[in-house]
């Protein structure tokens, strides 16, 4: 008789699970909460080191919540989906007042927290039964029981809550909530699942009809459109760029950037309407390309120096270029900084 899958999961957690992350040692409520946000999204490989120098500046909800924006955007730097930062911060201050949540339907009501999130806090932090659904555990539960209609679909999201309503045990809540992010994680991988150290593929579906590289199903994506702009590299001859700070919300929301201008047709005008003048002409200093998740970003770099005696605009401050490649005093988008990087070396006047 086939043993339970939750025992059979926890048996496979206890020698083969990932015990030695960081947030699990201490694993406070804090901790934990700070991992699952930066988790969304994001590998754990990636995680680690930005979880480590996010402790290191923010031991505690108190020092978190006390932080200037621009200084949690600094340290999130790199690792995508800005909003996640944006309701950290957020979430932190709003503990301040009401204090940090002991149950699911708590940590829901905090911003950038969905349901399988307030879950994974309530069974980590507290070792509290939740049923979490996160991207590996919908993998899992998918093959195994070898569910056909797209994933995107309400039907399955039905289903597949219902399956991880199931299987989630009463005993051993935080090692469970591991064990199948991780068997997600390293075994039933989207690429090549590991079928032959899978703890659960005896009575596995997708395995035994042949069907693990087909499932999950998904809906045929579209191509992405693909937006062209312009990113004004703009130099002050002191080793300084100018940089504008984005809208709070949407692409790179919040964080420090170059001027985008629409056109090649209205770079001049974008100058004009930051109240700068230029003191020689425009030089093309390459191209940037980005995948977001709903488009591509197709832009050319142009790059000009500023006259003398130039203000910055209201929206957007001068940054020493050395300083913005190495240790950001301010929330920079990856590609951007990686601009930024091979950007150095002689003003644009020297070249």
């Amino acid at each position: 008789m086939t043993a339970p899958f939750a025992d059979r999961l926890l048996a496979w957690f206890d020698d083969h699970g990932r015990h030695d992350l960081p947030w699990q040692h201490p694993r406070t409520p804090y901790r934990v909460w700070v991992s699952e946000i930066m988790l969304q999204q994001t590998q754990v490989a990636t995680v680690i080191a930005y979880f480590e120098r996010f402790m290191a500046r923010f031991p505690d909800i108190e020092s978190l919540a006390a932080a200037e924006p621009d200084a949690v955007l600094a340290l999130w730097s790199g690792l995508g989906y800005y909003a996640r930062a944006r309701n950290l911060h957020a979430a932190a201050r709003q503990m301040m007042e009401s204090g940090v949540p002991e149950t699911t339907e708590g940590w829901a009501e905090l911003p950038g927290v969905g349901p399988s999130t307030a879950a994974a806090i309530v069974a980590q932090a507290f070792d509290r039964r939740a049923v979490i659904l996160d991207g590996n555990v919908k993998r899992v539960l998918a093959r195994h029981a070898a569910i056909d209609a797209p994933m995107e679909t309400a039907a399955t999201q039905r289903e597949l809550w219902s399956l991880a309503e199931a299987y989630t045990p009463t005993g051993r809540p935080a090692d469970y909530t591991q064990a199948i992010m991780d068997l997600g994680a390293t075994v039933c991988r989207r690429g090549k699942p590991r079928c032959d150290v899978c703890p659960v593929s005896e009575d596995c579906r997708a395995r035994i009809e042949g069907r693990e590289q087909e499932l999950p199903a998904r809906r045929r994506r579209k191509p992405k459109p693909v937006r062209e702009r312009v990113l004004l590299w703009l130099e002050d001859g002191e080793g300084r760029v100018f940089l504008e700070k984005r809208p709070p919300s949407g692409i790179w929301g919040g964080l420090a950037c170059l001027p985008v201008s629409e056109t090649p047709e209205t770079v001049d005008q974008r100058l004009a309407d930051l109240g700068f003048k230029p003191a020689d002409d425009w030089q093309a200093l390459g191209q940037l390309r980005h995948v977001f998740s709903h488009f591509e970003l197709a832009a050319e770099v142009w790059g000009v120096q500023i006259a003398p005696a130039a203000v910055a605009d209201r929206n957007g401050e001068w940054h020493a270029i050395e300083q913005l490649a190495h240790e950001s005093p301010v929330g920079l988008p990856a590609p951007i900084q990686r601009l930024i990087r091979a950007q150095l070396g002689p003003a644009l006047g020297d070249k």
